[in-house]
């Protein structure tokens, strides 16, 4: 494959992320909750990553059931709570706002790595954390003027879902060493949608599921902004670095951005939209800090 095609490709998977905004408001709207959304993410997800496996390569399904608990971390902890934060925010906030919080995870990941794999705090990833403090700080209005438009509970859930989205690179760092990525992703997928659906009540929405509009959501959620991006951005990544396409996944947030304004008429001012800019550009930074020494986990943050 060629680069200029792995680009495309990674491209084109990191923005249908940044578009679940439209089928997570729509299913709201229907009148689910933000968990019940989640578990018809995952489950959709897992189910049709079961299928895709199944008829690939099946021997990728194969694990050691003493390896379970790893896929509890990347599931439950991380993939469940990461979702939840992140679709209740959206709620809470604004599509634009909700996907420029999850993208403090590097930050996250940057902090936790130095706590539990002793990496080192360079000048450029302490410039990095600034750069995504400044740049949160302007999209939540806290400044100029120190005029917060944001909720401390909707700051609270876009940083939870960059928080929990980070402890999936710290929890994969781990189980990457025995499986491949795929074998990793399906039973982080099967793990979060054991997880999550006997809390969900999705049981109790019988009357909600009824119609082609609610189905096609969520296939939507969980075909077109869950499994194809991750097999794009996965094959994308057999021809180019994982640090780069990071940096072309920066294109999500701003996707997302974009889907906000002009499908939901979500405005922010001149002095957020600079803070969208910084913590893209922290994003950037941080990866290219990490050519040398990567952190585990190298896909898209709605991913």
């Amino acid at each position: 494959m060629s680069r200029k095609k792995a680009f495309l490709l990674i491209f084109i998977g990191a923005s249908l992320w940044g578009i679940i905004g439209i089928f997570v408001n729509q299913l709201y709207e229907i009148g689910f909750t933000p968990l019940q959304v989640v578990a018809l993410r995952v489950i959709t997800a897992a189910v049709l990553l079961m299928l895709y496996v199944s008829l690939m390569n099946r021997r990728l399904l194969i694990i050691k059931p003493k390896d379970t608990h790893y896929f509890i971390g990347t599931g439950i902890i991380s993939i469940v709570w990461f979702n939840w934060c992140l679709f209740s925010a959206i709620e809470e906030t604004s599509i634009s706002i909700a996907f420029v919080l999850l993208y403090t995870a590097p930050m996250f990941v940057t902090l936790l790595s130095r706590i539990f794999f002793k990496e080192s705090l360079t000048f450029r990833k302490i410039f990095a954390l600034i750069t995504t403090f400044t740049g949160c700080a302007l999209v939540i209005g806290l400044f100029p003027g120190w005029n917060a438009s944001l909720s401390f509970y909707g700051l609270m859930l876009g940083l939870g879902s960059g928080l929990f989205y980070a402890l999936y690179s710290i929890f994969g760092k781990f189980v990457l060493k025995k499986y491949r990525s795929l074998t990793v992703t399906v039973y982080t997928f099967l793990l979060a949608a054991t997880g999550v659906f006997p809390f969900s009540r999705l049981w109790e929405t019988g009357d909600l599921l009824i119609g082609v509009k609610v189905w096609l959501l969520i296939l939507g959620l969980g075909l077109v902004s869950t499994v194809l991006p991750f097999l794009l951005y996965t094959k994308g990544l057999e021809a180019v670095e994982s640090s780069r396409a990071s940096i072309i996944a920066t294109i999500e947030p701003v996707v997302a951005t974009f889907v906000g304004y002009f499908v939901f008429a979500e405005k922010m001012d001149i002095w957020q939209y600079a803070g969208v800019g910084l913590v893209i550009l922290s994003v950037i930074i941080v990866q290219e800090s990490k050519r040398a020494q990567p952190i585990g986990g190298s896909k898209s943050l709605a991913g």
